[in-house]
């Protein structure tokens, strides 16, 4: 519950399509269900009906307008929301609309001053859930569907570029969306460490040690960078460049890669990747 939601789900144009979704839903719920015996209110007309349901609808969505608002800028300062804060903000959301048509529903035609103002409140708990609900659950399949079709496209558009890169034995490391982030000479290239969704490129630039993080798996790394190259996983959290390493070391405590260069800490090797780390190291090691 603690991971975050994704961006897009808050993106300016995002919340614009899902207010005016949720608008024209609730708009035709209003009409074709005739909640909270909204019908039976006023003797008029069914364009009157249609136009009075309208501003009710438009003023409840004036709720769901300044809670986005809201989102907005509180998104924009802390940049993320997480999936247990989302859904207490909709929460919030249904309560607060729910509140609105209750006291209208009481207070506003004069049938429903007889009516239990608990009770008005739970059946409009339920309508607005509908309401609110069923398009937000649209909106969010399409925001899904949507953002991953563009992820294909610039994993497509990057291809060839990633191929360029190879062939100059220049390697490119992108994000978990596919946007290339950073890209290392191989002969500058030291080692890789992960930690979480998280893998953080240490290689060397102008011979100074220098660090690059980006959002991505070892295992994505490990599946598209190490075929053909001296690059190979020799931990659950490591990948190793052999052409840097100068020293294999075994001890007490296990097995340790020494890498030519200052300040960088002995990498470890597992026993689940020993047999590979061996089978590379004869070839590429000096």
């Amino acid at each position: 519950m603690n991971q975050q939601i994704p961006a897009y789900m808050y993106e300016k144009s995002n919340v614009i399509r899902l207010i005016l979704l949720t608008a024209v839903f609730a708009l035709l719920f209003i009409n074709i269900f005739k909640p909270f015996e909204s019908r039976h209110w006023y003797d008029i007309s069914d364009f009157k009906y249609f136009v009075f349901a309208s501003l009710i609808v438009l003023v409840g969505m004036l709720v769901v307008v300044i809670s986005r608002l809201i989102m907005l800028a509180y998104t924009k300062k802390s940049k993320s929301l997480t999936y247990m804060q989302y859904g207490v903000w909709v929460l919030a959301e249904i309560i607060a609309m729910s509140l609105f048509y209750s006291l209208f529903t009481k207070f506003i035609p004069d049938k429903g001053a007889s009516r239990d103002f608990m009770d008005i409140f739970q059946q409009s708990t339920v309508n607005t859930s509908l309401i609110l609900l069923l398009p937000y659950s649209i909106i969010w399949l399409y925001f899904s569907w949507r953002d991953k079709n563009i992820l294909l496209e610039k994993i497509s558009k990057d291809e060839p570029e990633m191929e360029i890169l190879q062939k100059r034995k220049i390697l490119g490391f992108t994000d978990e969306k596919g946007e290339l982030k950073i890209s290392v000479m191989l002969d500058n290239l030291l080692y890789i460490d992960s930690a979480d969704n998280y893998a953080t490129i240490h290689y060397l630039n102008k011979s100074k040690l220098s660090h690059f993080l980006i959002r991505n798996s070892l295992k994505w790394i490990e599946e598209n960078h190490t075929k053909d190259t001296p690059l190979v996983r020799c931990h659950r959290s490591y990948i190793v460049n052999l052409d840097k390493v100068k020293v294999l070391r075994k001890t007490k405590e296990g097995i340790f890669l020494e890498i030519d260069a200052l300040n960088t800490p002995d990498i470890p090797v597992s026993k689940t990747y020993y047999d590979r780390v061996m089978e590379k190291f004869s070839k590429y090691s000096v």
